[in-house]
C-alpha cells in the first residue's frame, strides 16, 4: 500500500529569508580554551577533542534536564604556541594541543540572561572541562573580557 506524504518542500530562495522576531540583540560571543595534554609534562596523556565534546554535552544535558539554560557552541582542536625567557638568558618555546569551545549567547535564546549568568555558566563548564582533561588552568573569554580559572593551589 503506498504511503501518503506531503509534497517535498522547495529549497529556500534568497528572498525567503527574514530576520526572526526577537533574535536581534547585542553580540555576546565566548571562548573556552582548555589544554588536551594532561598536566605540565611533555609526556602527559593527550586527550582527543571528543573527550571535551562528551564532557560539554553531558553538562548541557544535565542543565536542560534541570530546567536551566545551557550554552551551545562548537569545538575545534588547535595548538597554542608560546615562548618564555630562561634564567640563563636563552629562550624556550613549546606548543600544546588545546580544545576551543566557541559560540555566542544568542539573543533569541539567552537574551533574557544577564552577563553575570552567562559568565557563571562559562565558569561552570570550564571547570568541568578542566577536571575531565586534567588541567590546572582554563582560559575563558566573554564579550570584551578574559579571565583564567586556576585549580593549582589545592593544598
Amino acid at each position: 500500500m503506498p504511503e501518503t506524504s506531503r509534497p517535498p518542500r522547495s529549497q529556500p530562495r534568497p528572498q525567503d529569508y527574514v530576520v526572526v522576531d526577537g533574535s536581534d540583540g547585542p553580540r555576546r560571543d565566548f571562548r573556552i580554551s582548555v589544554g588536551l595534554r594532561e598536566g605540565w609534562d611533555a609526556e602527559g596523556r593527550v586527550f582527543d577533542v571528543s573527550e571535551a565534546v562528551r564532557t560539554a554535552r553531558a553538562w548541557m544535558r544535565r542543565r536542560v534536564e534541570a530546567g536551566q539554560p545551557a550554552l551551545s557552541g562548537m569545538f575545534t582542536r588547535a595548538e597554542v604556541t608560546y615562548a618564555w625567557p630562561r634564567e640563563d638568558g636563552s629562550v624556550g618555546s613549546d606548543r600544546e594541543p588545546v580544545a576551543l569551545f566557541t559560540g555566542e549567547a544568542v539573543h533569541a535564546y539567552l537574551g533574557h540572561l544577564s552577563d553575570a549568568a552567562i559568565e557563571a555558566m562559562l565558569n561552570e563548564l570550564a571547570a568541568e572541562l578542566g577536571a575531565a582533561l586534567g588541567q590546572e588552568r582554563i582560559y575563558v573569554a566573554f564579550a570584551d573580557r578574559t579571565w583564567i580559572l586556576d585549580a593549582g593551589d589545592r593544598g
